[in-house]
């Protein structure tokens, strides 16, 4: 039988498209249970949108938590490999505190994961899908891309400590370039240096556009996040990808768990990022693992926010009958619509605030009124 999409909300309709892109490029689907022992979760808070996780005991008296997120699962159950890649991908609920109601959400999440030997091949195969991903949402998206690498190497490069570093990540973050020039003094930065970094946060456009920028306000220090993101941007673009791909380093993530390119995306509709994800290999080494990884997460439930197009009916077919209706008749009349691939609906009576395409009556087992149809 086949599904029209009409009977879909938004994020099942996305849910179906993304399975479908996802194994067309050798991805295998990952399940994973409700459940994880809640240690996995309380060792990795930080890496967690929220540090609030529902918990339980089970019958062996082991704490257990809803999951919060599936990477973790994921990287926890992945072997370490020398070189294999493993693909992933994914549809499952996690359990997550709401920042606007407060209260605990089950939210309906899709992405993909890429574990093991990875190159510049398989980081741009990973950031073509993402944009993928957003493209089968809406016409309209963006793809912002970073990379924690050039920020912690720039950092470095003008002797900043992990102290001093924070206060600035949160300025770019915020785009806050005159807060950048305040720390510049009380940090003592070096003018050109303060210069820079108020130019990185506010460095936003499309990558063509913008990684000249990017050149000159690195050095040697950068020089190979340069080149990988010049060099992934272009096997993007021979992917068929890349024409929304934007340079924004106000995209910040936690340097303990991410190394390298990071990326968040937007559709039009929905005021906050439907998409996230980047390189992870931190995440992996404290798990004990010698491994790359890159993925990226959908956040399916907010695609409920975007209008889904009005229909101008609510069924093809409004078929009336009367109480004389042989029931028998009326039931081979509904079937030989529905087996038409039309929606129908049989009332005794006059509609009631019904759209529809097509009246038709039922008299003497005849179908009437359909010779717009026929």
């Amino acid at each position: 039988m086949t599904v029209s999409e009409d009977v879909l909300k938004n994020e099942e309709k996305a849910m179906m498209r993304l399975r479908s892109l996802y194994k067309q490029y050798g991805y295998t689907q990952y399940k994973m249970s409700k459940f994880e022992e809640y240690d996995l979760y309380v060792r990795n808070k930080s890496f967690l949108a929220s540090e609030q996780i529902i918990t339980f005991t089970d019958t062996s008296g082991k704490l257990m938590a809803l999951k919060p997120d599936v990477t973790l699962s994921i990287v926890k159950n992945t072997k370490d490999s020398d070189g294999a890649l493993y693909k992933y991908f994914y549809n499952e609920n996690v359990y997550r505190l709401s920042h606007t109601s407060g209260e605990f959400k089950e939210r309906m999440q899709a992405g993909l994961e890429c574990i093991g030997g990875i190159d510049v091949y398989s980081m741009s195969e990973v950031i073509m899908l993402a944009e993928k991903s957003l493209e089968t949402i809406s016409g309209r998206y963006v793809l912002d891309v970073s990379h924690m690498g050039f920020l912690s190497a720039l950092l470095d490069d003008m002797g900043l400590d992990d102290a001093q570093k924070a206060p600035v990540l949160k300025c770019i973050s915020e785009k806050n370039a005159p807060e950048i020039e305040k720390l510049g003094a009380a940090l003592r930065i070096r003018p050109d240096d303060c210069e820079k970094l108020m130019t990185l946060a506010t460095l936003y456009g499309p990558f063509e556009e913008t990684v000249g920028t990017l050149r000159r306000i690195g050095g040697k220090a950068t020089e190979g996040a340069v080149r990988e993101l010049e060099d992934v941007f272009e096997t993007v673009r021979r992917l068929g990808g890349g024409r929304n791909m934007y340079l924004d380093f106000s995209i910040v993530n936690d340097m303990s768990y991410y190394s390298g390119i990071i990326f968040q995306g937007f559709v039009d509709g929905i005021p906050t990022g439907v998409l996230s994800g980047g390189r992870y290999d931190n995440l992996m080494q404290r798990f004990g693992k010698k491994s790359g990884a890159i993925g990226f997460a959908v956040y399916l439930d907010l695609l409920e926010r975007l209008e889904a197009p009005r229909r101008a009916y609510d069924v093809d077919v409004l078929l009336l009958y009367g109480d004389d209706t042989a029931p028998e008749a009326l039931a081979a009349a509904v079937r030989t619509l529905a087996d038409e691939g039309r929606s129908v609906r049989a009332l005794k009576g006059p509609p009631d605030h019904i759209k529809y395409r097509f009246l038709a009556t039922l008299k003497d087992g005849r179908l009437e009124g359909l010779d717009a149809i026929y």
